[in-house]
């Protein structure tokens, strides 16, 4: 049977106005069943994803001190809400029965980690900081330079110079950090006297 466009529109049509009646009918409407969102009477907290230093935006949901949502920060100006397939497994990454939630300290020759308080680690830190750099700060360190002698040529010769450096330590930064933890954590490993000073982003 062959259909014009004609009878193909009133067919169509006819359909379109069956259907609309049946909506109508008692009893054929579906319930809609509403939910309250898993987020509702959460805090909202905005942050930045510690993997790399693109620096997205997170929106961080909290109740009753545990992280029950993590998503895209639609507001942030980076990132504008997206996130690659790591920031987005963020909320995995707090909630995991195998995230370490306290130091882990191994002693030398031993097989085995054991947890430790947070205020014994930090001291043992801060005394293997200042121990390696006690040993190994240089006040004056030698160097060879190109010195002018009184015939017009030149000529290398050995010189000190003032350092005050240490070459025993070294640190690399992360990219979680803002400008001003930067500038903060800078000067004090200026102050140290470490020339190692790496960063995340750049590995």
């Amino acid at each position: 049977m062959a259909l014009s466009r004609r009878d193909f529109l009133k067919l169509s049509g006819g359909a379109a106005v069956v259907g609309a009646v049946a909506a109508d009918v008692p009893g054929a409407e579906a319930k809609a069943v509403t939910k309250d969102p898993r987020t509702k009477g959460a805090k909202e907290t905005t942050t930045i994803c510690p993997y790399c230093s693109v620096g997205c935006g997170i929106v961080v949901h909290t109740k009753d001190g545990k992280v029950i949502n993590t998503e895209g920060d639609p507001e942030h100006p980076i990132s504008e809400g997206t996130l690659c397939s790591k920031g987005a497994s963020l909320y995995q990454v707090v909630n995991n029965p195998k995230r370490l939630t306290k130091p882990m300290y191994r002693a030398a020759g031993a097989a085995e980690w054991k947890e430790v308080e947070w205020d014994w680690a930090l001291d043992e830190i801060a005394k293997k900081v200042k121990d390696t750099r006690d040993r190994t700060f240089k006040v004056m360190s030698k160097s060879k330079v190109k010195e002018k002698q009184p015939d017009g040529t030149e000529k290398e010769v050995e010189k000190e110079f003032v350092v005050n450096r240490t070459d025993g330590i070294a640190h690399v930064g992360s990219a979680a950090l803002d400008n001003e933890e930067c500038y903060i954590l800078q000067k004090w490993l200026r102050s140290l006297g470490l020339v190692y000073i790496e960063h995340q982003a750049r590995i």
